[in-house]
C-alpha cells in the first residue's frame, strides 16, 4: 500500500500469487470523476472464491460479500504512502487473501465468497471538521456498481472510522444490520463472531435513518461504510476500524496493524460461518413480520 507504483494489478498478482484453482480474480479500470484527476483510473478488484456447496458449483449454500470501502489508499502528491483510508480495504484484500490461501491448501468453504474493493492513489483532501476528508475517485453509486454483486446474500462492509467521536475505542466495532431501508438490531451472531476474533467485548456502533440512504442526498451520514445497502435487498452490516483519538482518514502512519488483523480474522471466521449457515445476520421472521405490518422501505434506498 505504500508503494507509489500501487495499482489494481499489483494487487491482483498478490492474490494470484496464492494460486488457488478455480477462483476467479479480476481488475477492471474506470476513469476517474470530476472533480478528481480525470485522467487517472481507479481499478476495481474483485476476488471470486468457489464453495463446495456453492452456487456457481450448482448448489445453495449461501454467498458472503467482503467489501473494502475507501476514497482512496493514497494523496498523492500532497501524501508519501498509504493513508488511514485504506483500512477498509486492507481487509477485504487481506480476507481473500488467506481465504485463498486456503483453498491452495486444500480447505473450501461450503458457500462462495466474493470479495471487492477499489484501488486509487490520486484524490484531493478536503479541509472539514473535525477532520480532513478524502476525495473519491468516483461516486459512490458507482463504486457500487463493480463493489456489491447480485450474488451476494449478505455483506459486511470494512471502511476506517476514525474521524469521528461516536466510537471511542481503538480496535474493530459492528454497525446494526441494514436491509432494503430498514435498520436492523445488531447481530447477536456477529457479536459473537466478533468476541471470539478479539477475545475481547464486542464494541458496536450506531446509526440513523439517513446513513442507510444514498450518499448525495445532501444529508449527513456517518461515513460511507453503509453505502453498500442501497444498491442491493441482502443485508448489510459495517465493520469500522476505529481509534480512541479523532484521526483523520487522510493521515499516514494510522492504520493500526492489531485492529487490521482483528478485523481479517473476523471476515475470514464469519465467511467460514456463514456459508455454513450458522450465523444470520437479522432475525427473518421479526423482518418478515415488521414488512407486512409497516411495508417495504425501499424507498430510503433511493
Amino acid at each position: 500500500m505504500d508503494d507509489p507504483r500501487l495499482s489494481g494489478e499489483r494487487i491482483a498478482e498478490l492474490l494470484r500469487s496464492a494460486g488457488a484453482p478455480g477462483c476467479e480474480i479480476t481488475v477492471t479500470g474506470v476513469p476517474y470523476e470530476a472533480p478528481e484527476d480525470t485522467s487517472q483510473l481507479c481499478d476495481f478488484v474483485k476476488v471470486v472464491i468457489p464453495g463446495e456447496q456453492g452456487r456457481i458449483a450448482g448448489g445453495n449454500a449461501p454467498t458472503l460479500g467482503l467489501v473494502g470501502r475507501l476514497g482512496a489508499q493514497q494523496a498523492q502528491p500532497e501524501r508519501i504512502g498509504y493513508v488511514s483510508d485504506a483500512d477498509g480495504s486492507i481487509v477485504a484484500i487481506a480476507a481473500a487473501l488467506r481465504l485463498l490461501r486456503l483453498v491452495a491448501a486444500g480447505a473450501r468453504l461450503r458457500g462462495d465468497i466474493i470479495a471487492t474493493t477499489h484501488i486509487a492513489t490520486h484524490v484531493s483532501i478536503t479541509p472539514r471538521e473535525p477532520v480532513d476528508f478524502m476525495g473519491t475517485p468516483v461516486s459512490s453509486e458507482r463504486m457500487n456498481e463493480f463493489e456489491v454483486d447480485d450474488r451476494m446474500d449478505a455483506i459486511l462492509s470494512f471502511d476506517t472510522s476514525k474521524g469521528n467521536r461516536l466510537i471511542n475505542h481503538r480496535g474493530v466495532a459492528i454497525s446494526p444490520t441494514a436491509k432494503a431501508g430498514y435498520l436492523l438490531p445488531v447481530s447477536p451472531d456477529l457479536v459473537t463472531a466478533l468476541e471470539y476474533a478479539t477475545g475481547e467485548p464486542a464494541r458496536t456502533f450506531p446509526l440513523a435513518q439517513q446513513d442507510i440512504t444514498p450518499y448525495g442526498n445532501g444529508y449527513r451520514h456517518f461515513n460511507s461504510i453503509m453505502q453498500p445497502t442501497i444498491a442491493t435487498a441482502a443485508p448489510v452490516v459495517g465493520v469500522a476500524l476505529t481509534a480512541r483519538a479523532v484521526v483523520p482518514g487522510s493521515s499516514t502512519g494510522a492504520s493500526y496493524e492489531g485492529p487490521l488483523l482483528d478485523a481479517t480474522r473476523f471476515a475470514v471466521e464469519v465467511a467460514k460461518s456463514y456459508t455454513r449457515g450458522e450465523i444470520a445476520f437479522y432475525d427473518h421472521d421479526e423482518h418478515a413480520a415488521l414488512t407486512a405490518q409497516y411495508g417495504e422501505l425501499a424507498a430510503f434506498q433511493q
